[in-house]
C-alpha cells in the first residue's frame, strides 16, 4: 500500500500517482482503474480515487466506458495529429510572443545549455538531464509570456506530451536533432526575432510529429489504431 504524502490532500495525490503512472507506461493503454483495487493500492479511500479519476478523465488520459469500468485511454495516430495542431498553434504564438518579451537573457543561456545536452544523449541519465531542461524551457517561455489563459491550454498539451515523448526516446539520433531545434528556438527568442522563433518551432514540431507517426509503426499496447481518447 502506498503511503499518501505528508501534507498532501489524499485526491491531489491519488491524481498524482496515477497520473505519473499513466504518463510513464506503468499503467498501459486499456488498464482497468477498479476503484477499490486503485483505492487500496494507493492508501486512499474511493472518495478521493473518484476525484483523481475525474480529474483524469478531463485530461483525456482515461475513460469511462460504463459506469463501472473506468479504463486508460488509447494513443493512436489520429490522437497525435490532433494533439499536435492544437500544439502547434499554441506553441508558435508563444515562441513569437516571448520573443517580444523585456528579459530574454534566460533563452540565451537554455540556448547553450541544449547545444550541451546535444552532446549528453548516450545514456539514461543524459536523456533525463535532456527532458528536464525542456521543462526548464517550457517554464521560461509561460513566465516570458505571463499569459494565464495560454499556460493552462499548454499545461493540457504537455500532460499529453510526457506520455507520446516517450516513443522517441529510443531514437538517439533524433534526440539531438530534437536538442539542436530546441537550441535555434531559443536562440531565436534570445535574440527578439520573433517569427524566427515561430519558424524554427513550427519546424520542430513537424519534425517530431514525423518521428513519434513513424514510431507506431509495430507499436507496443500503448498505443492504438482504434479507441480513441477522450476529448482533453
Amino acid at each position: 500500500m502506498t503511503i499518501v504524502a505528508e501534507g498532501m490532500r489524499a485526491g491531489e495525490f491519488a491524481y498524482r500517482a496515477l497520473l505519473e503512472e499513466i504518463q510513464s507506461g506503468s499503467l498501459a493503454a486499456g488498464t482497468v482503474l477498479a476503484e477499490v483495487e486503485q483505492a487500496e493500492r494507493l492508501g486512499v479511500s474511493r472518495t478521493p480515487l473518484r476525484e483523481a479519476l475525474r480529474r483524469l478523465t478531463a485530461d483525456g488520459l482515461v475513460e469511462q466506458l460504463s459506469p463501472r469500468i473506468t479504463v486508460v485511454a488509447a494513443i493512436d495516430a489520429d490522437d497525435i495529429r490532433d494533439l499536435f495542431v492544437l500544439r502547434r498553434a499554441l506553441e508558435e504564438s508563444t515562441a513569437r510572443a516571448a520573443a517580444s518579451a523585456a528579459d530574454r537573457t534566460e533563452f540565451t543561456a537554455l540556448a547553450e545549455r541544449f547545444a550541451q545536452a546535444a552532446e549528453a544523449l548516450g545514456d539514461d541519465e543524459g536523456r533525463a538531464r535532456y527532458y528536464a531542461l525542456i521543462g526548464r524551457f517550457d517554464d521560461a517561455l509561460d513566465a516570458a509570456v505571463g499569459n494565464d489563459y495560454l499556460t493552462a491550454a499548454l499545461r493540457t498539451v504537455r500532460t499529453h506530451l510526457v506520455r507520446v515523448r516517450r516513443m522517441a526516446r529510443d531514437k538517439p539520433a533524433r534526440l539531438a536533432a530534437s536538442a539542436g531545434e530546441h537550441r535555434l528556438i531559443a536562440e531565436a527568442i534570445g535574440s527578439g526575432d520573433g517569427d524566427l522563433a515561430a519558424h524554427a518551432t513550427h519546424v520542430h514540431l513537424h519534425n517530431a510529429l514525423a518521428s513519434i507517426l513513424d514510431s507506431l509503426v509495430g507499436a507496443d499496447p500503448e498505443t492504438s489504431t482504434t479507441g480513441k481518447k477522450a476529448s482533453a
